[in-house]
C-alpha cells in the first residue's frame, strides 16, 4: 500500500509512507511528552531522534553541566540576565555625537528591548534627577504651566505601541554600500516599543491653547539642547509624552525621565529629555530643522518638514552574515512599517523582483508599528536575489532605489526607503545586494 503526503507548496509524491515535517514535529512532541510522564531518560530519547543541520559550535567556551536536571540551578538576581548564549547587542559604542544601531537579525517579533533601542545622540546622554525634572508649556497659551514628573503621573495614562525611526536610517548602505552589511548596519536606526504616557492634547488642553496656535517647539535637556517644530494638528492627535517604555520607566539612553513620542514621524520630532513646548503661529526653523532635515530634490528644489516616514521594509534572515546550510525550505522574516498607517502587504521576491508573492503577516497589525512579515521559500541550491516590499493602507508602494533617486536624486540624505535586497549564493552564503 502507498501513501501521499504534501510538500509545503501543495505538490502530492507518491511513494513509500511519507510523514510531513507538522507530523513528525508532532510525533516527537508526543513522544517527549510520553517519555516525562514516564520517567523514560529523555537526554538518551532526544539522541535518538532525526536533528536540523546547526551553525551551534560543537564546542562552546561557556561553562555548562552535561546534565543540568542533576546540579541545582542559579539563584535569582535583581535583574535577569540573558543567556551567556544569546548576545545581542548594540554598535557603535561610546559614542557622544551620531547613531547607535539596534540590533535587528538578532530579535524576534516586533518589541524591540529597551536596552537595544537604537540610539542618536547630539552631545552624550544627559543625567536628569526625575524629583528636579520639569516640563515648561508656554507660548501662544492661556496658562503657562511647569508639570514635574509627578503631575504628568496623575493624568490618565495611554499606551500606545509605534515604532521611531531616524530619518538618515539607511544612509551607510546608500551612500557607501558593502556586501558585508548586517541588517544592524543598514537599518538598525529604528525600533519599536510599547509605550506609556500621557497624550499631549491633555497637557495642552490643561493650558489652554489660544487662538493663532498652529505649531509648537519641542525642546531637549540635553547638552545640544536640541530642538524641532511641530504642527499643532499633531500634537492633538496622537502625541505622548512617554515616560515608560515596555513596561519599566525610560532608560537613559531613550530619554529618561520623559520624551515626546510623534508616533509616524522622524526620530528627530521626537524629542528625548523632553524640557519644554512653546505654542507658536509657524515653525520657528531652528538650526535642527534648516541645516539638517531637509530633503533635496532631483529637480534642484528642496522639501521641509518631510516629518511623515514612508513605508519601509527588510528582510532580517536569511541575511548576512547568515549561511544557509542546505537546499530546502527556509523562512524568509523581516520587518515592514509605515508612518501612514497600517502596513496592508508585504510582497517578496527570489529572483530580484521578476515575480513576487505575498507573504504572511504576522499579528498583531498595527498602526505606525512594526509588522513581522514571514515567507516560506524553497532554495534550489541555485544563486537567488531575495527582496521584499511593503504596501501600506494608503496603498503607497515601498519603491525601488531607481525610482527613489528619480524622485529625490541622487544627492538625497534621508528617507531611504528603497527595497532591499540579499544575494544567496549558491554554497549558502547571504550577502547584502548593495546594486539591486
Amino acid at each position: 500500500m502507498t501513501m501521499s503526503s504534501k510538500s509545503p507548496d501543495g505538490a502530492t509524491e507518491q511513494g513509500s509512507p511519507k510523514v510531513s515535517r507538522r507530523e513528525a514535529l508532532a510525533g516527537v512532541a508526543g513522544a517527549l511528552t510520553g517519555a516525562v510522564l514516564s520517567g523514560a531518560d529523555t537526554t538518551a530519547l532526544a539522541a535518538q531522534l532525526p536533528r536540523q543541520a546547526s551553525t551551534t559550535p560543537a564546542a562552546s567556551p561557556i561553562a555548562v553541566p552535561s546534565d543540568p536536571t542533576r546540579v541545582p540551578g542559579m539563584a535569582s538576581e535583581a535583574l535577569a540576565a540573558r543567556s551567556p548564549f544569546e548576545t545581542p547587542a548594540l554598535a557603535p559604542t561610546g559614542v557622544m555625537t551620531g547613531g547607535v544601531f539596534s540590533p535587528l537579525q538578532s530579535l524576534s517579533g516586533t518589541i524591540t528591548p529597551a536596552d537595544l533601542h537604537f540610539q542618536r545622540h547630539h552631545n552624550g546622554i544627559p543625567l536628569i534627577d526625575p524629583h528636579r525634572y520639569q516640563l515648561i508649556v508656554h507660548g501662544l497659551v492661556d496658562r503657562p504651566t511647569v508639570f514635574s514628573l509627578a503631575d504628568l503621573r496623575r493624568f490618565p495614562p495611554v499606551t500606545r505601541t509605534c515604532f521611531v525611526e531616524c530619518s538618515g536610517n539607511g544612509r551607510a548602505a546608500f551612500k557607501s554600500p558593502r556586501a558585508e552589511m548586517t541588517p544592524q548596519q543598514i537599518d538598525g536606526m529604528s525600533s519599536n516599543s510599547e509605550w506609556t504616557g500621557v497624550p499631549l492634547r491633555a497637557l495642552l488642553e490643561a493650558v489652554g491653547v489660544r487662538r493663532g496656535a498652529t505649531w509648537f517647539l519641542a525642546e531637549g535637556g540635553d547638552a545640544a539642547l536640541f530642538s524641532r517644530s511641530a504642527p499643532l494638528e499633531k500634537g492633538m492627535d496622537d502625541a505622548l509624552v512617554a515616560y515608560a517604555q515596555n513596561g519599566e520607566p525610560l532608560r537613559p539612553a531613550n530619554g529618561y525621565p520623559a520624551r515626546l513620542l510623534m508616533p509616524g514621524y522622524e526620530g528627530s520630532a521626537c524629542i528625548k529629555w523632553l524640557r519644554r513646548i512653546e505654542l507658536l503661529d509657524g515653525p520657528i526653523m531652528t538650526r535642527d530643522e534648516t541645516s539638517k532635515y531637509t530633503d533635496p530634490l532631483a529637480n534642484g528644489t528642496a522639501r521641509q518638514f518631510s516629518l511623515v516616514m514612508d513605508a519601509k521594509s527588510i528582510i532580517t534572515s536569511p541575511a548576512y552574515p547568515e549561511k544557509l546550510s542546505t537546499p530546502g525550505w527556509w523562512p524568509v522574516t523581516g520587518l515592514a512599517w509605515s508612518g501612514r498607517g497600517m502596513i496592508e502587504a508585504v510582497d517578496v521576491s527570489a529572483d530580484g523582483g521578476a515575480t513576487w508573492t505575498r507573504a504572511h503577516l504576522q499579528e498583531p497589525v498595527l498602526p505606525k508599528a512594526y509588522t513581522r512579515f514571514v515567507h516560506m521559500w524553497k532554495w534550489d541550491g541555485a544563486p537567488a536575489l531575495l527582496m521584499s516590499r511593503a504596501t501600506d493602507e494608503t496603498g503607497y508602494v515601498q519603491p525601488t532605489r531607481a525610482g527613489l533617486v528619480r524622485a529625490r536624486g541622487q544627492g538625497t540624505d534621508y528617507h531611504f526607503n528603497y527595497i532591499r535586497g540579499w544575494r544567496v549564493e549558491s554554497g549558502g552564503q547571504v550577502l547584502f545586494a548593495a546594486d539591486a
